[in-house]
């Protein structure tokens, strides 16, 4: 074998260290992949186990991923704060479209998908989809969704070189996955009709 000389050697590490590469990228999307279908078999290990021991591991994994939903919710307006402040053509505008993308595709969309299937399981097994606080919860949790489905659209347009909006209304916009939150929590747990 060849000796590779020291600058092709560096460049070689630098582009490894870059997120901009699609191996790191292809490793992230092959963990996701895992770890959802490490939930699926937990999940269905679990639904078949019976449902008095179903019900507090299926309540668990849907508070696990709730909480990877909302830490993808509250970092990606961030993200795009900071985006904004780029040149589209910059080196740093397109790492900050790779870090955009996969936090959709590897964390929040995944996330929101196993949210939504064990929160509607429990609902129809636990609740029959009975209550106020049970509509009231689902409807924020639709607005929720529609907030996702903004921020993804937005983390396309950002990766085409389409800045949306200015960084002011995405410091607005950071807040809405929080004050929803803070509804589905209440009705969640203090259940006030």
């Amino acid at each position: 074998m060849l000796p590779i000389s020291s600058t092709r050697s560096e460049a070689l590490a630098e582009s490894r260290e870059k997120q901009t590469d699609e191996r790191p990228g292809r490793a992230a999307a092959k963990r996701a992949a895992g770890a959802l279908g490490f939930f699926a078999l937990i999940g269905l290990g679990v639904m078949i186990a019976g449902p008095d021991v179903a019900y507090p591991w299926i309540k668990a994994l849907h508070v696990i991923a709730i909480i990877s939903w909302m830490a993808g919710m509250l970092y990606l307006p961030r993200l795009f704060i900071y985006h904004s402040d780029c040149k589209p053509d910059s080196d740093q505008a397109r790492t900050f479209a790779v870090m955009e993308r996969r936090l959709v595709t590897v964390i929040m969309n995944p996330a929101m998908i196993v949210s939504w299937v064990l929160g509607l399981y429990l609902a129809w097994s636990v609740f029959e989809f009975q209550g106020g606080w049970l509509h009231a919860k689902l409807a924020a949790a639709v607005a929720l969704s529609a907030v996702h489905g903004y921020f993804a659209k937005s983390a396309r347009s950002f990766g085409e070189g389409r800045y949306v909006k200015t960084p002011r209304f995405w410091r607005m916009m950071n807040e809405a996955p929080t004050l929803l939150m803070i509804v589905i929590v209440i009705f969640a747990i203090v259940k006030p009709f």
